[in-house]
């Protein structure tokens, strides 16, 4: 089958339109398929992704209905937004196959209101939703669904694509699945009761485990928080269910700050910060598990903090969403008491941006991606806020440059926060955290 250009463009004019009523429909799964490259690929069969590209065979596309070109769109998105390709280590092929696929079309079926013609192809079945324990794959991760699968006989080959549906081609021997009892025997059953369909339609084979997939982690992490964020600007409260489960629940674990901010300014800046002391604690918060400063009537806010975030090219997405969640994490445990100023720097310097609430951080977006100067941090603050110098300054980075004078300082208490145990800064505290 050789197609035209014409027919070409027709095909991709429907993956198009397929993409827009995604992002109309849902979302967050829209704003990042627009970031997939689209192939009409004779040599693919069914459909397929390698983690830049969403493949569809041109016979496979003629056969689907809309709704059904949305959904396999949603599902080849999914299994990028998760990084599936990059999770199968040296499990067996085809059970962490079936695992992810689980876990994949149950959360498009919560996404959906949990209704099963949204998984449904009409020549394949409903498609897997089910972990071998009866409960929605959505509750469970790959490897955790991975978990409850049995074994495959030992006497056959595992195949490198993915039954989506299940009949012979996941247990020729036994029409029930292996064996009867079994966990994985007891999901193909009650997969198998609505179609049983020997076709495959999503080949898994292009999942490329390379160097250069590899680095795509970083760059979906990335793209994974903006589409979040986004969706979470449009709805904050998020009431309309705009942003699904799995997502907010790995939203929350990326933006969970591993720093306990109230215990490291008591420890740090507590003597540097005029306007309050942590002794006597503020009796208001008796029930707090923190221990709060008293604010001695005079001012309730910590001010004066000067946090500068490491963006030269040493530093990857991971490490600098980490930097992020610490400083967001030091508003939310002190709960709009917190006056701040916000920089990057590599090289040069993003000029601070003053803060004192989550709305005017999330303003503030980074820039860099050259070497690193620490030395500049000191060089600004010198030159541009002698007036009223910061009470200390934070600096989240990876330590890989080399460390200026501590007379630089001027005096300011300077923390150094470490991504990794490697760095040594010669003076100034330091604190770490891990990416």
């Amino acid at each position: 089958m050789v197609l035209s250009d014409e027919k070409k463009k027709e095909y991709l004019k429907r993956l198009m339109l397929s993409r827009m009523r995604i992002l109309c429909n849902n979302g967050f799964y829209g704003l990042l398929l627009m970031h997939m490259i689209y192939s009409i690929d004779e040599s693919c069969e069914t459909a397929a992704t390698d983690g830049r590209r969403i493949f569809f065979g041109p016979r496979f596309l003629d056969e689907l209905g809309d709704s059904e070109l949305d959904f396999i769109m949603m599902h080849e998105i999914l299994h990028v937004i998760l990084q599936h390709c990059l999770r199968r280590g040296d499990r067996n092929n085809e059970q962490f196959n079936i695992a992810c696929d689980i876990v994949v079309n149950s959360n498009i079926l919560m996404s959906e209101n949990m209704n099963l013609k949204a998984i449904t192809l009409k020549k394949y079945g409903e498609s897997m939703h089910l972990a071998p324990d009866g409960k929605e794959g959505y509750e469970y991760t790959a490897e955790q669904v991975y978990g409850m699968l049995s074994p495959p006989p030992s006497n056959r080959k595992p195949k490198p694509g993915l039954t989506e549906t299940l009949g012979k081609n996941s247990g020729d021997d036994d029409p029930d699945g292996e064996a009867k009892g079994s966990a994985l025997g007891r999901a193909k059953k009650k997969q198998a009761e609505n179609k049983k369909a020997e076709e495959v339609w999503d080949n898994h084979t292009r999942w490329g485990m390379d160097e250069e997939n590899e680095a795509l982690r970083d760059v979906w992490v990335k793209r994974f928080e903006d589409a979040c964020e986004a969706v979470s600007i449009r709805d904050p409260s998020n009431q309309k269910g705009l942003l699904p489960l799995f997502a907010e629940r790995l939203f929350k674990e990326l933006k969970n700050p591993q720093t306990d901010w109230r215990m490291v300014l008591n420890d740090f800046v507590q003597q540097e910060i005029v306007d309050y002391s942590f002794t006597p604690p503020d009796r208001r918060f008796d029930e707090s598990p923190f221990f709060l400063p008293d604010f001695n009537d005079k001012d309730d806010l910590v001010e004066d903090i000067l946090f500068m975030i490491d963006t030269s090219a040493s530093m990857s997405d991971d490490m600098i969403t980490a930097a992020y969640s610490e400083v967001k994490g030091a508003i939310d445990q002190f709960d709009g008491k917190l006056k701040c100023w916000l920089g990057f720097f590599d090289t040069a310097i993003v000029e601070p941006k003053l803060f004192i609430n989550e709305e005017e951080f999330r303003i503030i977006k980074p820039a860099g991606g050259g070497g690193t100067d620490f030395q500049i941090i000191f060089e600004y603050v010198q030159k541009h806020m002698q007036e009223k110098l910061p009470a200390c300054i934070i600096i989240l980075t990876d330590g890989f440059a080399p460390f200026p004078k501590e007379k630089l300082a001027g005096g300011v208490p300077v923390l150094w926060l470490l991504n990794n145990d490697e760095a040594d800064p010669p003076w100034g505290k330091i604190a770490m955290i891990t990416v």
